[in-house]
């Protein structure tokens, strides 16, 4: 049935010259202000101009082609991204020369949403369109939110976290996850924060938390446009009002610990920590870790076998394979079509 597998993720900059074009083809379309983009673009310069993004998509290919040699999965892994080389239609382009005619595409993203599911989709379609004739076909994973390997692959994140208090101080530590916010409008459409929520609730549960918080970050959006809160700098002050004084956070809205996990949570969110004399400790994303590749070669072989079982745990089932026509919907906005015109699965027409 496949040929192939292709990373999808986001990209990121690999040098200070990248930051603002990189950064204006992100923006492209939405009337973001000049000001704003230098704004973010200190965020990359803080680390010399580099995201950490590119490289991490790079190990996680080379633990999961060895994961896959493993079960005795034999296929190719390509690589490309929305905003930054390797871009997608460059990925598309040599995997058409290569032969491949049918791909699985493994979206670093967990969760539904626009921005995290549909639009990649679309990307791949524009890409498609753009390589034009014997571009391969693309089916994407399903979402992993709830998938058990997903889940304890973040556990076992948080309780490295924990292990840096004394085992007699932990019950005074409150647990915060955050996740990327979103404008309100777009959650509306997708099953975002239900998501968020049921991860949280079960890696909470895990880890023996039976309080627990879900925050966003890394809010781009006018001020004028309302958009998931509370945001994560905002509920430190509230928690240290409360007489909060140790913090674990875990950004499982996130899988590797790319730029705004460390420029929002270990850069921002630290120095907040530090003036108000709270301690915070930030539990590392999945990332590579050995279950969580694990998890994305079963993802696969459940795809390459139609006997093999789907596992999700918690409230809900597997997501759905194919994604349906509403899927996640960005809504009409200027510059882009009703959404029953946009494309409803990343295949060549």
């Amino acid at each position: 049935m496949y040929d192939a597998i292709l990373l999808i993720s986001f990209g990121g900059p690999e040098r200070r010259e990248d930051v603002m074009p990189f950064l204006e083809n992100v923006t492209r379309g939405r009337n973001i202000p000049h000001e704003r983009l230098l704004e973010v673009a200190e965020h990359y310069y803080h680390f010399g101009g580099k995201s950490p993004i590119n490289d991490q998509c790079r190990e996680l290919m080379a633990a999961l082609g060895r994961e896959l040699d493993g079960h005795g999965i034999r296929l190719p892994i390509y690589w490309g991204n929305r905003n930054w080389a390797p871009l997608l239609a460059d990925a598309l382009r040599q995997m058409r020369n290569d032969g491949v005619k049918r791909a699985l595409g493994l979206v670093t993203s967990a969760y539904s949403s626009y921005s995290g599911c549909r639009q990649y989709r679309e990307n791949v379609a524009a890409a498609q369109a753009e390589v034009g004739e014997g571009a391969p076909a693309v089916d994407k994973l399903r979402v992993f939110y709830n998938h058990p390997g997903f889940v304890e692959a973040s556990v076992l994140r948080v309780r490295e976290a924990l292990a840096q208090w004394p085992e007699n101080e932990r019950a005074s530590v409150h647990f915060v996850a955050t996740a990327h916010s979103i404008p309100s409008s777009i959650a509306q459409t997708s099953d975002y924060e239900k998501q968020l929520r049921e991860t949280t609730r079960m890696v909470a549960a895990a880890t023996g938390f039976a309080e627990w918080d879900l925050v966003y970050q890394s809010r781009s959006g006018p001020p004028t446009q309302p958009w998931l809160g509370p945001d994560i700098i905002e509920h430190l002050k509230n928690l240290h009002a409360g007489g909060i004084r140790n913090v674990v956070i875990a950004p499982l809205g996130f899988i590797s610990d790319h730029l705004e996990v460390l420029y929002d949570l270990d850069t921002e969110a630290q120095a907040l920590a530090a003036k108000l004399d709270m301690r915070m400790v930030r539990a590392g994303t999945v990332g590579t870790h050995p279950v969580f590749v694990a998890m994305l070669c079963q993802l696969i072989a459940e795809r390459l076998s139609p006997g093999e079982a789907k596992l999700a745990i918690g409230q809900f089932g597997p997501n759905h394979d194919v994604c349906p026509l509403d899927c996640c919907p960005a809504g009409q906005r200027a510059g882009r079509p009703p959404v029953s015109e946009a494309p409803s699965v990343s295949r060549p027409s």
